[in-house]
């Protein structure tokens, strides 16, 4: 997924486009993900506007021809199902990711796959919340403390059985209620998912401080965010 913007970045160009040391985000995502060798096939998602500029990335990468560029739609879950569109026949196990989280290592692709191969049909990474979290209400009152042991702040890439994944896409078709990830599609058409540990890495680059941060892993362990 390559739709985002990089507003909050400062950006005038979308978020996959943004340059971390030297490289386009969208370039270190598709190194990481391709390095999986369960991998066989990419589809990025790209804003309708930038598709030449998405495609000369995918073109300069070693297995450019094993990616697929689409332009995306109106809504994350429109772009989901613009990428899913996509697939090839044989695609069996579909992994979705953002670009934004473009230092996510090949091994929690490796992880994913396995889990879903293992008998899972929905599974996301995800790291423990080191904060205590409180649910309010519109009033800023607090309503509930959540025990933080059962908490686990959720990253991409997130994988799923095809047809369970497309299936959840079909239920949520007209839903007004605003899906986040696709985890929650699949969690309310009734699906299980299971959450496997994340990695540090994985981190989602949103401000110029996050972005700052990527640089900083980048330069002290570059070969473990490959």
């Amino acid at each position: 997924m390559a739709g985002g913007q990089g507003t909050r970045l400062g950006a005038a160009q979308p978020k996959a486009l943004v340059a971390l040391a030297g490289e386009p985000l969208l370039t270190h995502a598709l190194r990481r993900a391709t390095a999986c060798p369960d991998v066989r096939h990419v589809v990025v998602v790209a804003p309708s506007g930038h598709l030449d500029e998405v495609r000369d990335i995918a073109q300069a990468h070693p297995r450019a021809d094993d990616i697929d560029v689409v332009p995306g739609g109106a809504t994350r879950t429109d772009s989901v199902a613009a990428g899913l569109r996509a697939l090839h026949a044989d695609d069996g196990v579909v992994l979705v990711h953002d670009a934004a989280r473009c230092l996510a290592p090949a091994a929690l692709y490796t992880r994913l796959v396995r889990a879903v191969r293992s008998g899972h049909p929905a599974v996301v990474p995800g790291v423990p919340v080191p904060d205590t979290i409180k649910a309010v209400d519109d009033a800023g009152r607090v309503l509930a403390t959540p025990p933080r042991e059962s908490l686990r702040a959720i990253q991409t890439p997130q994988a799923f059985l095809r047809e369970v994944l497309e299936d959840a896409h079909r239920a949520a078709a007209g839903d007004r209620v605003r899906a986040t990830d696709d985890a929650g599609l699949v969690e309310r058409s009734g699906g299980h998912v299971l959450v496997v540990e994340g990695d540090p890495l994985a981190l989602k680059i949103t401000t110029s401080a996050d972005l700052a941060l990527a640089e900083r892993l980048l330069e002290e362990q570059p070969y473990a965010a490959s």
